[in-house]
């Protein structure tokens, strides 16, 4: 009996639980695939990041909303898994920023790059200056191109329809203004500036589907 306790005491020792990594621990679970690590970067690094973006968006509450503020969070977290998840392996603390740091500047990176892409669109004049809009802290990799985007959500575009696959080629992956999506799919430019939003919102729950699932 005092065998079998000391047995499982040694064994839940061994056992490191997600909360207790260090940052690099929890980078290394990340690359490595496991649900429960990016559950756990999650929990340790959601309000970072949503303080980061609102830092940014703040200055133009009137026009930027929490719906923009969700849709800046899920963009990173595929650019972070974008490409076999390049980006996050091209994290080096030998660098002399801790993970955190690091988040957080990408954080407010995404949030100026989502300004930038805000001011094009309809109604959103009042966002005039963001174009010309810079962030004091360098970004030390090089933005996510189109292609790696649409790399992210191809496999999660397998239950969409050929219409929305349609749309993520053209506006995500080609790349076309909202004018040539809508002329060419024959829709509104408001409408293509809509489905862009939702689906957007459908890969986010997609994802988190995805990475709660246990």
């Amino acid at each position: 009996m005092a065998s079998s306790q000391s047995s499982a005491s040694t064994l839940s020792e061994a056992v490191l639980l997600p909360c207790a990594y260090s940052e690099q621990q929890l980078l290394d679970e990340m690359l490595g695939g496991r649900d429960h690590a990016w559950v756990e970067f999650h929990n340790r690094y959601a309000r970072l990041i949503f303080r980061c973006i609102t830092k940014v968006t703040g200055r133009f509450s009137t026009v930027v909303s929490a719906e923009d503020v969700q849709e800046i969070y899920a963009t990173l977290i595929l650019q972070l898994l974008s490409n076999d998840m390049h980006k996050l392996r091209s994290y080096d603390p030998q660098r002399g920023n801790r993970l955190g740091t690091w988040i957080g500047m990408l954080a407010i990176n995404a949030s100026y790059d989502h300004l930038r892409a805000a001011r094009r669109e309809p109604n959103r004049g009042s966002l005039v200056e963001a174009e010309e809009m810079t962030s004091d802290i360098m970004d030390p990799f090089a933005e996510v191109d189109r292609k790696q985007r649409e790399q992210i959500v191809a496999d999660l575009l397998e239950s969409f329809s050929e219409k929305d696959r349609l749309f993520v080629a053209l506006y995500f992956d080609q790349g076309l203004d909202a004018e040539e999506v809508a002329l060419r799919m024959k829709i509104s430019v408001k409408t293509v500036y809509s489905k862009k939003h939702k689906i957007r919102a459908r890969l986010e729950k997609l994802l988190q589907r995805d990475l709660l699932a246990a």
